[in-house]
């Protein structure tokens, strides 16, 4: 994935012809220019006209309605349906519509999570939606959203030293909650050390920007089984983190494996040994 300002305004219509359209079919212009780039191409993007039901029965966004650090805004997505052979969540979609990357990730499960919980971090360039939408394995949309005030995240200044963050560029750490119990959902938390360049932060001495540089692709495997899989841009924030959950059925090994834009693959283990 590459993306440019122009993927964040080549969407964007007169707000005001939006407006005026929907006031005519009844529609609050309060929520029109809150909405106005969703409105006006971002949803067609990337689901067309597929029916989206937005509702917090199926999956559930939290996101500070006030950020702290613009740069490192916490999510968590809760999935309220177990992930079951029969029904499940099969993709999330990420979507932060002020964002000139938009398209934070998509993020990939299967029954064997157990549960379809998401956490990350993210970059929040402005006031706007965020919005997570869940796909099942039938093929439905359900769409929750939150309003985050945010601005200037995506050229923030990188939180060290660029040279020694590129010298851990990498380097992949796990933690999983306790107990481990065979056949119960297990958190993981998976984070890779790498500086997640935008193109938009500027070197203040230079004067010059920085080239993107992020993680792309992530994969995790458990003993040669998939488990979770993303598709990522670089709205995610530096030294991208995510929380997942799998389902252990024996004592095993989780792999990973990440792949940023200049193609460098990065792979990491972790030893996973049930309790009882």
């Amino acid at each position: 994935m590459r993306y440019s300002l122009a993927d964040c305004t080549g969407n964007w219509p007169s707000f005001w012809l939006l407006a005026a359209m929907l006031v005519m079919s009844g529609t609050a212009v309060a929520d029109t220019e809150e909405d106005s780039v969703w409105l006006g191409g971002l949803r067609t993007t990337y689901f067309g006209d597929r029916p989206i039901v937005q509702s917090d029965d199926v999956i559930e966004l939290e996101a500070p309605e006030r950020a702290e650090d613009s740069a490192v805004v916490p999510i968590r997505i809760k999935a309220k349906i177990p992930q079951t052979e029969e029904h499940f969540i099969k993709t999330i979609t990420l979507i932060i519509d002020m964002n000139p990357g938009q398209l934070a990730g998509r993020f990939h499960f299967t029954p064997k999570n157990g549960r379809a919980d998401l956490g990350l971090r993210v970059r929040v360039n402005a006031y706007g939606p965020v919005r997570a939408i869940a796909e099942t394995n039938d093929g439905k949309l359900f769409m929750s959203r939150r309003f985050v005030k945010a601005s200037g995240g995506c050229s923030a200044a990188v939180g060290t030293d660029i040279e020694a963050a590129k010298r851990r560029m990498g380097k992949m750490k796990f933690r999983t909650d306790k107990p481990v119990l065979n056949g119960e959902p297990l958190a993981v938390q998976l984070r890779v050390s790498h500086p997640n360049l935008t193109g938009l932060q500027m070197d203040q001495i230079t004067q010059l920007y920085s080239t993107a540089h992020f993680v792309e692709k992530v994969a995790v495997s458990f003993e040669g089984q998939a488990v979770f899989a993303a598709e990522t841009g670089f709205s995610l924030s530096e030294n991208p983190s995510f929380r997942f959950y799998f389902v252990p059925d024996g004592a095993g090994e989780l792999h990973a494996e990440v792949i940023d834009t200049e193609d460098l693959r990065f792979t990491g283990q972790y030893a996973v040994v049930p309790d009882k």
